[in-house]
């Protein structure tokens, strides 16, 4: 080793701890718009026709769309070229393209953009990718607890400060400050990350190879079940989303403020998973990611399902806080599990897919939402109420499967390889 080359354990800390800060910035910027846009589609107004859940369903719904087709494609790149150039991608791409939302003149003009960052971005993937093909395989728990913290974290922030813009300046700032953090977490992976890539002789290569690489991960035994883990959670996570700032309006005394109370409802949450998300990580590398998963999916289950009957703000936020603390221990298990049954050499493959059964969630669940709030409204009313009690069943629904079908499985040992 040269006398100036970092310990293989300084390099993989470093590397976490600016990719901590980089995921950290991008979700701040991404969560300050974020729980807004179903306010902004309005704000902005259709020219073409069509209702304003159309068109808050499809906002949402393209951007997820383009991802779920696009992160495959991207994660097969990051094992062939590097995943530092992924995130970078992900950065300074999503940088542009947020700008352009701030100027944008219409609901179709903004949802064309959300399509066009779909495509491009990817912040979570590429960061996850890159910090599990360099942690060491007993210390993946901990990694990805610490990565999802920096998003919750950064979610806990976000909103609210994106309340207060919106407030006192209207929705288009938020949009330029979004890129702006974009742009420094970019920066600061740039000059901060040392990658020593090099391309595994095992990953194939040619663009056959892409589709090579992911039926190999697919076939993993355990990987396709993660996925359909990762699908039904995230889709009973993000139904609600799309139509959260406009519930929390209806039931608002002051409807001036209700970006602000979503913003708050929102932020409390993410900072109850930033907690849940370190401690649980470092739990589960102990213990294993089953009884996390499973326990924490069943506590999220059971504190949605009394949000159907919420008739004020403070208790939609209350009870929106508790199950942040309880979701922050469902997400990164499922990660760390994708990490402990694949080879470091395919991370960018696993995430990507990861990613892609993500997306291909958050594209069906506005629309299943939509579908939900049209057949239980009243003619004439909008009720939203039973959003919550599908998102309660869905998790009830990972609980029993998790429970079922996954193996009891130990910790890593030290050779990194997961035990039965």
């Amino acid at each position: 080793m040269e006398p100036s080359e970092k310990p293989p354990k300084l390099r993989w800390q470093r590397t976490l701890g600016v990719m901590f800060v980089a995921q950290l910035l991008a979700s701040v910027g991404f969560s300050t718009i974020f729980p807004f846009l179903p306010n902004y589609v309005e704000y902005l107004g259709v020219r073409s026709g069509g209702s304003l859940v159309f068109w808050v369903s499809a906002v949402f719904s393209v951007q997820a769309v383009a991802m779920m087709i696009a992160a495959p494609f991207w994660g097969a790149m990051a094992d062939r070229y590097g995943r530092k150039l992924m995130v970078q991608r992900s950065m300074f791409g999503g940088a542009v393209v947020i700008l352009l939302m701030a100027f944008a003149g219409s609901a179709e003009e903004l949802t064309l953009l959300r399509l066009v960052q779909g495509l491009i971005t990817g912040v979570m993937s590429a960061s996850s990718s890159l910090v599990a093909s360099v942690t060491p395989r007993e210390r993946l728990g901990y990694a990805m607890g610490l990565m999802q913290t920096a998003s919750w974290a950064g979610v806990s922030v976000g909103p609210m400060i994106g309340g207060v813009l919106e407030f006192f300046f209207g929705y288009r700032i938020a949009f330029v400050v979004t890129a702006v953090l974009l742009f420094v977490g970019g920066l600061l992976v740039l000059l901060r990350v040392e990658e020593r890539f090099t391309r595994a002789e095992s990953v194939p290569r040619g663009f056959g190879g892409v589709f090579k690489s992911w039926a190999h991960v697919v076939r993993v035994p355990g990987v396709s079940l993660a996925y359909l883990l990762r699908f039904i959670a995230w889709l009973g996570r993000t139904m609600l989303v799309p139509f959260l700032p406009l519930f929390v309006a209806a039931i608002s005394v002051r409807g001036d403020l209700a970006g602000i109370y979503t913003g708050l409802a929102i932020g409390l949450a993410s900072a109850a998973g930033t907690f849940s998300g370190v401690v649980l990580g470092r739990l589960s590398d102990r213990v294993g990611e089953r009884p996390v998963l499973v326990y924490s999916a069943l506590a999220t289950a059971i504190f949605y399902l009394p949000m159907t009957f919420v008739t004020e703000v403070w208790q939609l936020i209350a009870l929106n806080t508790l199950v942040g603390l309880a979701v922050g221990g469902v997400l990164p298990a499922i990660s760390t599990m994708l990490a402990r049954l694949t080879d470091p050499s395919e991370a960018g493959t696993v995430y990507g897919l990861d990613t892609s059964i993500g997306s291909a969630s958050r594209a069906v669940a506005p629309l299943v939402a939509g579908a939900i709030v049209t057949l239980t409204s009243a003619p004439g009313a909008t009720e939203y109420r039973y959003v919550f009690l599908a998102s309660g069943a869905l998790f009830f629904a990972t609980t029993l499967l998790a429970a079922w079908r996954l193996p009891r499985r130990k910790p890593a040992d030290g050779s990194g390889r997961a035990t039965q």
